[in-house]
């Protein structure tokens, strides 16, 4: 279903946090990509963990495999969310959020342990216009406002400041879940059209489908970035 033969009969593993019973992180073993960086190509960027702390969670990583991309900082729009960015062994980016009380039309999941699920998983791509009709004609999600936001992530991977502002939204999923489109520079690459194998990092997400959108079998598509899913039924 993921049109990408070099992938067949790659190991995989499961992995859960330790109080989550409605999430998986899916490891799937593949050749490293020289040169990889996430955020200098469209499709998925990142993924947003929610975690109880985060500053003591940064005192943990910094003598550990991960590498700090950004350190804890409260978000530009809302300093009620404080936030770090590391990236991980296969040169995916990881947000680490704290929610230091509830905001205001972001209903997020309580973090039920120390780092809990992914809530937020992140998309770049040429149009954010183009990202939002997608999920809304495709699947009914509404539509979000944009923002101005910092991306550090994507700042330092283009020469720009780290208070570089981008366009993002939130688009408002079930479960309290989101997907953030975030609109990348012109020097962003595209993804092929056609992938013998499964794109490093971030390489596909898989959803709830729950109605038509659910229909009674896994079915795998491209977003308006070329990003990969997969729809699961309920």
């Amino acid at each position: 279903m993921w049109c990408t033969p070099g992938a067949e009969g790659r190991r995989m593993l499961r992995m859960a946090p330790a109080a989550a019973d409605d999430f998986v992180f899916r490891f799937i073993e593949m050749p490293a990509q020289p040169g990889y960086r996430a955020f200098t190509r469209h499709g998925w960027n990142a993924a947003e963990l929610i975690v109880a702390r985060v500053d003591p969670l940064a005192e943990r990583l910094a003598s550990s495999p991960f590498e700090i991309v950004a350190p804890p900082m409260d978000l530009s729009f809302c300093p009620d969310l404080r936030a770090m960015q590391i990236r991980g062994p296969g040169g995916e980016i990881l947000y680490l959020t704290e929610f230091k009380k509830p905001v205001p039309g972001l209903d997020s999941p309580p973090a039920r342990c120390e780092v809990d699920r992914t809530f937020i998983v992140i998309a770049g791509g040429a149009s954010l216009d183009a990202m939002q009709d997608f999920y809304a004609t495709r699947f009914g999600v509404p539509r979000a406002p944009a923002l101005e936001s910092r991306v550090q992530t994507m700042a330092l991977e283009f020469g720009l400041s780290r208070e570089h502002r981008f366009r993002i939204a939130a688009l408002p999923l079930g479960g309290r879940c989101y997907i953030e489109a975030d609109e990348m520079p012109a020097a962003a690459l595209p993804l092929p059209a056609e992938q013998h194998d499964l794109p490093p990092g971030i390489s596909i997400v898989s959803f709830v489908g729950t109605g038509t959108a659910g229909a009674n079998a896994i079915n795998c598509l491209r977003g308006a970035a070329g990003e990969l899913l997969e729809i699961v039924p309920q």
